[in-house]
């Protein structure tokens, strides 16, 4: 086995110290950038308090557990709602309409609401689910 002299020079340099090094810095870099870039501040220009027209406002008709029609919130019977529709209608030809039934309620009831918006000739229409749970 040779023994290394003081005077004589090294033949190779050890550079892990020096890669742990850059690994660890190129890491601080990565982070502090992504944290700081989060997003581009901007100051948003504010709208009018007025409803826009361009886009209606979906109604919604719903039929509780116990058979009753309720158009956005309120209670209403078939001729009701009908006449109501009507009316939204006439404001906006493509008014959208969703149809939110209880599963526990005649399936009858939700195919004469349905007959109702082609009567109406509703056509952007939606049924209302939930989302399976696994």
């Amino acid at each position: 086995m040779k023994v290394q002299d003081d005077n004589e020079p090294y033949d190779d340099i050890n550079i892990t110290p020096m890669l742990d090094l850059a690994y660890v810095l190129l890491v601080i870099f990565i982070i502090m950038t992504t944290a700081t870039v989060q997003g581009i501040v901007v100051n948003l220009p504010k709208a009018s308090a007025t409803p826009n027209l361009a886009q209606p406002k979906t109604k919604a008709v719903t039929i509780d557990a116990a058979g009753q029609v309720y158009l956005d919130t309120y209670p209403v019977s078939m001729a009701e709602l009908e006449t109501r529709l009507r009316q939204y209608k006439a404001i906006t030809p493509d008014l959208p309409v969703v149809i939110k039934g209880d599963a526990k309620i005649q399936y009858e009831k939700v195919i004469a609401v349905m007959d109702l918006m082609g009567k109406l000739e509703i056509t952007h229409l939606g049924l209302v689910t939930q989302k399976l749970v696994k």
